[in-house]
């Protein structure tokens, strides 16, 4: 029997004494569950929800966008995986959907789990070494430095790096030419370094980033310098997350970047398994989890293809990861909730069986992190390793029926975006003529919808906002990426600029909530109303009817109550309110409920960034 076939025994071949006895079964008593009768139930609860026309089949109503063309469904059963797991092999072998290592016993000493990373970009040289000096001593094994003029000098890597064994702990930088150059020159000769450095050259990364093309020739001259156990190139996949990218496009055009960087170096003369070798993919991780395990085993079969079919060796096809936190995902209001956020992500990347992992720090999207901030990045990771014992098993989502599912549809949709780089020239090409832009800008738009109806909750921001937060200091990181190329967004900017705006204002602007009926009709429209509003900085207070608006500090109002109190009443409400001073009046409830009087409404689904942004004209709130 090979390894990767299973054996599935029959009733009759469980022995009469492994029997459990009807009344001791926890399935007992209960009919036999099937999808038609789950479909059944499902119906019945949409219906009752006021659904009245159904798709067939009704499971249909509740599928959800992850990604371009990827959608996923609310059930999964083994119909639904086919022969997938008999196609995704075992770990460390190929098409390496399962992982890139085959994993190590206890006792032969190579450390289980994957390599933590930590990131510094701080521009004093002593802080830096103080802050590599306590990350290495509390469970970080790599790091990885960013140099250039507001970050580590490139002259001063040397002194950031004076303490550091260097035959311990790999270095990974980013920086371009320089900072390769400059860590080249740092080690020299040595044949004693840790394997799993990084020179960092990212050129189509910054092409992406810039708008301005650049020279791959050169890449093949500083691979053959590069340390035995090194890579050179990072398709740093990043840079199209950041832009808006699902992990569709993200995954295409890093296998687009990762085909062109071979196309250099091969033609530089590097043997086509030492081009496989010198390259590392450096991917962002979310913390929409599934997707993000999904993507991680999609990306390894994608390029194990691409390995396949250049000729690669197949120890050479397994892709290196590097996973990061996502940027996008990072809020600035609310940040300890970031915490909750990459460590979600830090284990599905864990999960996903990435090499390499960073956990950006909680107030990365404040400015340069502190001792604090980055020692909560790392014990995230230090606490699902060694506390979560989550590297004890290898693809602890193989077999899933949902995750192989979501696994191959990530992996078709993004090979079909991969080849339509490829059509179009390769990712240099596609990125000069606007495709990769628009590709993107579309992709964010969809998101952007979901986030401007808060589709995509963002809790602390577009969801349970703390107008009353008081946010940590620090001082400002200077902005490291080339501008003029893709846009660089996150998903919390517009509400954040909101709040900015208010908090800006000479007093806090606000909407007087004009309950109607007793408290237990009024709660869940009012607390609605008072959530939508306070994500963009606005108070809330409320009273019975129009009795507080004279003391409310505003003349915008919002009717809250049932829709049987609006039938009675909110129109008169609306009239009162107008009578004490009111100049606009909301309505908490749907448009179809037409109340005379009333300038607009906010219910679930509605546009919440565009009722804001009229609720700050409306107070004479500026930019």
């Amino acid at each position: 029997m090979s390894a990767t076939e299973t054996v599935t025994p029959g009733e009759d071949e469980v022995p009469a004494e492994h029997a459990v006895p009807d009344e001791l079964s926890l399935a007992g008593g209960f009919a036999p569950a099937d999808r038609g009768a789950w479909r059944e139930l499902v119906a019945g609860v949409l219906r009752k929800a006021g659904r009245e026309e159904l798709p067939d089949p009704v499971e249909d109503a509740l599928r959800r966008t992850v990604a371009t063309g990827v959608q996923v469904a609310p059930l999964y059963d083994a119909d639904d995986a086919g022969d997938l797991p008999t196609a995704v092999g075992v770990p460390g072998l190929p098409p390496f959907v399962r992982g890139a290592r085959a994993g190590s016993h206890p006792d032969s000493g190579v450390p289980a789990g994957w390599d933590v990373r930590q990131r510094h970009a701080h521009p004093d040289v002593a802080t830096t070494r103080e802050a590599i000096a306590a990350d290495l001593e509390n469970g970080v094994t790599s790091l990885w430095l960013q140099l250039g003029e507001g970050a580590v000098p490139v002259d001063a890597l040397g002194d950031a790096l004076a303490d550091v064994y260097l035959d311990l702990a790999p270095v990974a930088v980013s920086g371009g030419a320089p900072a390769a150059e400059a860590l080249l020159a740092l080690v020299g000769d040595r044949t004693d370094l840790a394997p799993g450095g990084s020179l960092g050259l990212d050129p189509l990364g910054v092409h992406a980033a810039s708008g301005q093309e650049q020279d791959l020739t050169g890449l093949a001259a500083l691979a053959r310098r590069a340390p035995a156990g090194w890579r050179t190139v990072v398709v740093d996949a990043t840079v199209f997350a950041d832009a808006g990218a699902t992990a569709v496009e993200e995954l295409g055009c890093s296998l687009a970047a990762g085909v062109a960087y071979l196309r250099a170096l091969t033609d530089g003369g590097l043997p086509v398994d030492e081009a496989f070798g010198a390259l590392e993919f450096r991917y962002s991780a979310s913390a929409d989890q599934f997707t993000t395990i999904a993507a991680l085993r999609a990306a390894r079969r994608l390029w194990d293809r691409v390995g396949e079919v250049s000729g690669a060796s197949e120890g050479a096809r397994a892709q290196r990861q590097h996973a990061v936190t996502s940027s996008v995902m990072t809020t600035r209001r609310d940040p300890w909730v970031n915490m909750l956020r990459t460590t979600v992500a830090c284990f599905a990347a864990g999960v996903g069986g990435a090499d390499v992992v960073t956990v950006q720090p909680f107030d990365a999207a404040l400015g340069l992190p502190d001792a604090f901030s980055r020692r909560i990045a790392r014990n995230t990771q230090s606490l699902l390793v060694e506390e979560g014992h989550l590297a004890r098993v290898l693809d602890p989502a193989g077999g899933s029926w949902y995750v192989e599912s979501l696994t191959e549809d990530l992996a078709q949709a993004a090979w079909a975006w991969f080849t339509e780089i490829e059509r179009a020239g390769g990712l240099a090409a596609a990125l000069d003529s606007g495709l990769v832009r628009d590709r993107l800008a579309a992709a964010w738009d969809a998101r952007a919808t979901r986030l401007a109806t808060r589709a995509d909750a963002i809790t602390g921001v577009s969801e349970f906002p703390n107008l009353a937060e008081e946010l940590p200091r620090r001082q400002p990181a200077a902005d490291l990426h080339p501008t003029g190329g893709l846009p660089r967004v996150r998903a919390a900017q517009e509400y954040e600029e909101l709040r900015d705006r208010a908090d800006a204002a000479p007093s806090r602007p606000r909407v007087y909530l004009a309950t109607l009926g007793p408290i237990a009709r009024h709660t869940a429209r009012a607390t609605f109303a008072a959530n939508l509003f306070q994500a963009g900085g606005v108070e809330t207070p409320a009273a019975d009817g129009a009795s507080g608006l004279a003391g409310s500090g505003t003349t915008v109002a919002c009717i809250c109550g049932t829709d049987a109190d609006y039938a009675e009443s909110a129109a008169a409400l609306a009239a009162e309110l107008r009578a004490a001073g009111a100049t606009s009046v909301w309505l908490a409830g749907k448009p179809s409920l037409a109340v005379d009087g009333v300038d607009g409404y906010v219910y679930a689904g509605c546009d919440a960034l565009a009722a804001l942004r009229t609720v700050h004209e409306q107070l004479g709130v500026t930019a």
